[in-house]
């Protein structure tokens, strides 16, 4: 448990020293000069439009208690380069060494850095407890734009520093965050020909991995539940019947979904996390079932001779977004939650597959297949506005981020090597590697871990 407080600003009177009555003055002074009103907060990076210029941001080594405070700051400063919106100032060219932080840092030597914004915190225990704090001031202005307090065990070190990340970037972006979270993916090991697959989870920076699975039985596919802590994915074992689990990471818990004659696949959970939807192959073809977790109850949401899988219900749970090559080539259909009528929205060269709706509701990612080889992209939900947002030999298994704003994917590049893991964003204009401990496919990125219900 994280318990979370607001952080009141320091005031700005009385000033402890006369220089820090002229900085905080300054400040002010400057702002009504602009034609800002003090609470008016200006670091702002618009998202929206697609051109935006990653910002300057100073984060500063955190104080407190031994090397716990620059660890902190470190992960910070990590998570936010790597999100492709901000580029973090080197320590060399910090206007201050160690900012106050119960005063006002020297925001006019801080304009001269190029910083738009700084960071400052510290870190110390609280009895048995960790108590971490942190700041976010607005360099033009002067103000305090965020600042909390933190409290929880001293192992959640790593995780305060992800929810730190996720302030920061949430304030000036107006997207919500996605540090705090985990990645649940297929290591992979071994020759090409004979690979072992474990089920493997990490946090989104690649920190903690930790296996779920032990490799005596091939997994692929892993999916995260919405509301938990729960994972669905496909797992066989020599000579048995492919069959789709459910494991509970917290408690290794595991458990078949169904009694099903033949193979099951490609699972998905609903919204609410009460049902699967899954591919059941039945000879030559496959169609689409649902199972409620609680009753085990099953309906048949279609019924045809084509192959219907890699299914994805949109966030209000109302409709199911799936893979079909019933006209011919595999595309993308949609239809109500329930079965009925599927509607065809890919329309593009190639052939579509791995649907997977946004978060947020208003795009659909997937793989294209064509000539140059495999892209990931997005459309909206009707359809339209398709976008490749990054192209190569063989690009699969599109997975949001929990703020809509991130796909993570793996890339292969052939021959005896294998798979990675990048995240690129909805722009394009940002992509990044994702380390793993070896080769790795088929990413699930988690919700945010503090509202995620085990």
């Amino acid at each position: 448990m994280i318990e979370t407080l607001p952080l009141p600003a320091p005031s700005l009177r009385p000033a402890t020293t006369r220089r820090g009555l002229l900085t905080g003055s300054a400040a002010l002074v400057m702002a009504s000069a602009s034609g800002l009103h003090p609470a008016m907060a200006q670091l702002v990076i618009d998202l929206r439009r697609g051109t935006f210029q990653p910002m300057p941001i100073a984060i500063a080594d955190f104080g407190g208690e031994g090397d716990m405070g620059p660890r902190v700051a470190a992960i910070v400063t990590s998570n936010l380069k790597r999100s492709g919106y901000f580029v973090p100032l080197p320590r060399e060219r910090h206007a201050e060494r160690t900012p106050p932080f119960d005063g006002i840092p020297n925001f006019e030597a801080w304009k001269t850095s190029g910083a738009q914004g700084l960071v400052v915190g510290r870190v110390m225990r609280d009895g048995a407890r960790l108590r971490s704090e942190f700041r976010l001031w607005d360099i033009a202005t002067g103000q305090q734009l965020a600042g909390q307090q933190y409290f929880t065990d001293p192992n959640n070190m790593r995780r305060v520093a992800h929810i730190i990340s996720d302030a920061v970037y949430t304030k000036i972006t107006g997207v919500g965050g996605f540090f705090d979270t985990r990645i649940v993916f297929v290591d992979e090991s071994g020759p090409k020909e004979n690979r072992r697959k474990r089920l493997a989870i990490m946090d989104q920076d690649g920190a903690n991995v930790r296996y779920l699975t032990t490799g005596d039985v091939s997994v692929v596919t892993p999916r995260y539940s919405p509301v938990s802590q729960d994972v669905a994915y496909m797992a066989q074992r020599l000579g048995e019947q492919p069959r789709v689990h459910v494991l509970n990471i917290e408690t290794g818990s595991r458990q078949v979904v169904g009694n099903f004659p033949d193979m099951t696949s490609s699972p998905r959970f609903s919204p609410n996390g009460q049902n699967i939807v899954l591919s059941l192959q039945q000879g030559g073809n496959s169609n689409l079932y649902a199972m409620n977790l609680g009753s085990r109850t099953t309906t048949r949401l279609t019924d045809t001779t084509a192959i219907d899988t890699s299914a994805s219900y949109a966030p209000d749970g109302t409709q199911i977004i799936f893979e079909s090559d019933r006209g011919g080539s595999q595309q993308l259909y949609l239809m109500g939650a329930g079965g009925g009528a599927a509607k065809r929205l890919s329309f593009g060269q190639g052939s579509y597959s791995q649907p997977a709706w946004s978060p947020k509701g208003d795009l659909i990612a997937f793989t294209k297949r064509g000539g140059s080889g495999f892209a990931i992209g997005v459309m909206r939900t009707d359809g339209s506005g398709e976008r490749l947002l990054t192209e190569g030999f063989h690009n699969e298994s599109p997975t949001w981020a929990p703020n809509g704003q991130y796909l993570m994917f793996f890339r292969d590049p052939g021959g005896q090597s294998g798979g990675k893991l990048y995240m690129v964003d909805i722009t394009g204009r940002v992509e990044q590697p994702v380390p793993t401990p070896a080769f790795a496919s088929d990413p699930a990125w988690s919700p945010l871990l503090t509202e995620a219900r085990s």
